[in-house]
């Protein structure tokens, strides 16, 4: 896996710095933050795709309304660099780390080795099973039940239906649960097949596995794919077998590149289920300020999401993530882990 060259071109690379740092605090802020340049680190398991990159965006936002030196580790998909990344943030000596995805087992024991040295910890969609971590999420169990009510809406209570999911992510695995219930409430649901894979090219990954999925089962009319990037790849997949006109796809999560392709002509992707990933960056950020100006957090932290179909993105002329900013004000702000002092209207 080359791991140690890969550690030595990553210590290389300059981190990301707001560019508010230290721009002389935020008036009317309490300790530190009224002096500014306070240090929080944003390790990701994964940047790559629409989300992280959002998600990272509305993070960067967020530190630079409060004047926070942000640094900002590169996501490369790998557990052990996503670890050692957590120490380096360590010895540099960072107020807060954020961190964003990742396995559980990898990052367990370096989380509690910053929060013995008094760093304060914020987890987004990775489940670090410390009560002392904060958790960031976009209420999963939400978003897969609004799909799913969807796909009943549009399909009723019987059909074949293909499956893609990975175990071992906090957010994937909670959405799991949801599809575990919804099958066994609905015997008339049948799951023909379950597919996909997380890495670096999930997308076109995955869409060799649907191919393969949806030349095996030509019953399966309905797709759950509870990641975009799933719902990219079976959507590529579908195009590819000629067979758009016979699936539906259903899908969390969100982006501008979502939002095109679900809204093309005879596209199979028929709606999705997403908060903002850049307030949800924003969120991540404010409960590591919060935490670290003394503040109380609750211990879960749900940003609500929203259902889109292709109907109604089609009939509100939504082309992008700012169109939809625009013409649904819920979707771009959320009064999670916030207070008076904080700015929370970012884009």
């Amino acid at each position: 896996m080359k791991l140690l060259a890969r550690l030595a071109l990553s210590a290389a690379i300059p981190l990301f710095v707001s560019e508010a740092a230290f721009a002389g605090g935020l008036a009317g802020a309490p300790a530190p933050f009224d002096k500014g340049g306070v240090k929080i680190a944003l390790i990701s398991y994964i940047s790559a795709g629409d989300f992280f990159q959002a998600y990272q965006a509305g993070a960067e936002a967020q530190a630079k309304s409060l004047d926070i030196d942000l640094r900002v580790f590169p996501g490369r998909q790998d557990a052990a660099e996503q670890r050692e990344q957590v120490l380096q943030a360590i010895n540099l000596g960072v107020s807060a780390i954020v961190i964003d995805h990742g396995l559980p087992e990898s990052l367990g024991d370096v989380a509690q080795q910053a929060l013995d040295k008094g760093i304060k910890v914020v987890a987004f969609d990775v489940n670090l099973n410390n009560p002392k971590i904060p958790q960031v999420e976009q209420s999963d169990h939400e978003l897969a039940q609004l799909a799913l009510d969807q796909a009943v809406k549009d399909n009723g209570k019987s059909f074949k239906a293909g499956y893609a999911y990975v175990a071992g992510f906090a957010p994937l695995d909670r959405r799991n649960e949801v599809w575990d219930k919804f099958r066994s409430e609905n015997s008339g649901i049948v799951e023909k097949a379950r597919f996909g894979v997380v890495n670096d090219t999930t997308a076109t990954s995955t869409a060799d596995q649907a191919k393969a999925v949806l030349s095996a089962n030509p019953d399966i009319s309905v797709v759950f794919a509870p990641y975009d990037e799933f719902a990219r790849g079976v959507k590529l997949a579908a195009s590819d077998l000629g067979i758009a006109k016979k699936l539906k796809i259903y899908s969390a999560d969100v982006s501008t590149a979502d939002i095109q392709e679900i809204i093309e002509d005879g596209s199979p992707w028929v709606a999705t289920v997403a908060t903002n990933p850049a307030v949800v960056g924003a969120v991540s950020v404010r409960a590591a300020a919060l935490q670290v100006a003394g503040e109380d957090v609750p211990h879960q932290i749900t940003v609500k999401p929203a259902l889109l179909t292709q109907e109604s993105l089609r009939a509100a002329g939504v082309k992008t993530i700012e169109d939809l900013a625009q013409k649904v004000p819920a979707f771009s702000t959320s009064d999670a882990a916030t207070a008076s002092w904080i700015p929370d209207r970012l884009f």
